[in-house]
């Protein structure tokens, strides 16, 4: 028996033969929208690519629409590789390369540091103090003397760093891996902000490079393996879920510069003239235009009388007041009074509020996702005063990140068009204490790439407070007052 034709079918059975042509076409269309979708997705994601601004590029390095190969752990994995961005930038700098990060660990970006300074480009780098030793720098004695998480951190450097796995760390071995050595050896110009005379005032905080006076790269990682690629001994892990900014300005870049140079003072071994912290004079809120996108633009910290609406969280604040749609947050650690009443205000005008905060801070009695879900904390309780929102919301949780990885983000969507982000955790020491940048980007296609970083984080979200939150918060002040402790964070990210 050979095979029916179409046409046989639809002599004998007109009908039947209808429902197949229906069928058909059906099955065509669908063919073809699988084509395009699939002509669309990222050649290297599980996702499509977004178009980037002209003159601001967004990275993050969970993206699930780019793909590389860790070049530490050799594994290929989703997400931009942010130390290559940095590394390729770098690379063709041409006149001034000034840096100012918290830590820095990463040896490659190290060694396109160190050849920049080489063919001749001016650098400038500025450290943290606490973190402005080469790990091969400590003693036996010094690592037994280290906290818990930072000796943790030292054993993960001896075995990223032990290459031949003989259990001993060669000078060659050292100078491969060691970032900070390498930088120290070639004699690479640096500071940390012990320069200005004290043993470091709050946290030099930043995250940012200014390129030949005209690109800024800026951001919430740290130059090391934990922020950007994932801790080394960990291979499931895929880095502390972080964002990098790219921006092409002359303008933008002065006023980064500016920063630097306060802090710079004459450099290494000079006067005590540099100012890191609460030495620095007050800076207002800077507004420019970037290819069409307006940026406002504010450094921390300021003196704590400064007018509140002049502040970085005074910044925030104004923003989240204009919101007419949508506020959607994703933040290392959020305890700031003054924006949780701004937001709770903007709630009961039919604003919807989403917030992710990374776990080790969510359920802190100082965290402001406790009034949002309507709690009391005991930092209320001192006060004698109440933050916890009349009409809690639901929409308040911890992403489920991989085991090992931190939500490390400080940004905010605000009706799908403005984005703010930068080095500024929304805290009071942030604001008062520490040396941070907080940007404000309006423009569509910016905040695109914000947005869909916050839709995938809060896919598999955790809602709401835990139980045992719920019951010590229920206690009566006079019990908890009694009974807590005043709290502080070993991880001064405040």
């Amino acid at each position: 028996m050979g095979y029916v034709t179409y046409s046989q079918i639809n002599y004998k059975f007109p009908s039947l033969s209808r429902r197949i042509g229906y069928w058909l076409i059906l099955f065509g269309i669908t063919a073809l929208i699988t084509i395009a979708v699939n002509a669309c997705k990222s050649e290297s994601g599980i996702v499509p690519t977004l178009p980037q601004h002209p003159n601001i590029q967004v990275f993050f390095n969970q993206n699930q629409a780019a793909r590389y190969t860790d070049p530490y752990r050799k594994i290929e994995r989703l997400g931009d590789n942010l130390e290559r961005v940095m590394i390729d930038n770098v690379s063709r700098s041409k006149v001034s390369l000034d840096i100012a990060v918290q830590e820095l660990r990463l040896p490659n970006i190290a060694k396109a540091i160190v050849e920049a300074k080489l063919r001749g480009v001016n650098v400038r780098l500025i450290l943290e103090n606490n973190y402005s030793r080469a790990w091969s720098e400590y003693t036996p004695e010094q690592v037994e003397k280290l906290n818990p998480r930072d000796r943790d951190r030292y054993k993960e450097f001896q075995k990223f760093t032990d290459i031949d796995n003989d259990g001993r760390l060669s000078e060659d071995e050292l100078d491969r891996s060691d970032g900070l050595r390498l930088i120290k050896i070639t004699n690479v110009p640096w500071i940390d902000d012990t320069a200005d005379g004290s043993k470091g005032s709050g946290l030099m905080h930043h995250k940012f490079m200014v390129i030949d006076d005209q690109i800024v790269l800026f951001g919430s990682a740290n130059l090391t393996m934990s922020d950007i690629h994932g801790d080394f001994t960990r291979p499931e892990t895929r880095g502390n879920a972080n964002n990098l900014v790219r921006i092409e300005s002359k303008e933008l870049a002065a006023r980064f510069k500016q920063e630097f140079n306060l802090m710079w003072g004459d450099g290494p071994n000079g006067k005590p003239d540099s100012l890191f912290g609460t030495k620095k004079p007050s800076r207002k809120i800077d507004y420019l235009i970037v290819g069409g996108a307006q940026i406002r633009l504010k450094f921390s910290p300021d003196p704590e009388d400064t007018a509140r609406e002049q502040t970085s969280n005074g910044l925030i604040a104004t923003a989240i007041a204009g919101t007419k749609t949508n506020v959607d947050m994703a933040l290392f650690v959020y305890s700031d009074e003054f924006i949780s009443t701004i937001l709770e205000e903007r709630q009961q005008g039919n604003v919807q509020i989403r917030a992710l905060v990374e776990p080790q801070f969510a359920y802190r009695d100082y965290s402001s996702t406790l009034d949002m879900w309507g709690l009391q904390s005991t930092q209320d309780c001192r006060r004698g005063k109440s933050s916890a929102w009349k009409q809690p919301i639901k929409t308040v949780g911890i992403p489920n990140l991989v085991s090992g990885d931190t939500l490390h983000h400080k940004f905010a969507i605000l009706d799908r068009n403005l984005i703010l982000t930068g080095s500024h955790n929304w805290t009071k020491a942030a604001n008062f204490t520490n040396d941070e940048v907080l940007v404000a980007i309006q423009n569509e296609t910016v905040a695109a790439h914000f947005q869909r970083e916050y839709d995938r984080l809060y896919q598999d979200v955790t809602l709401g407070p835990t139980a045992k939150l719920v019951q010590a918060t229920s206690k009566s002040c006079a019990e908890r007052v009694k009974s807590k402790s005043n709290s502080l964070i070993e991880n001064s990210e405040f």
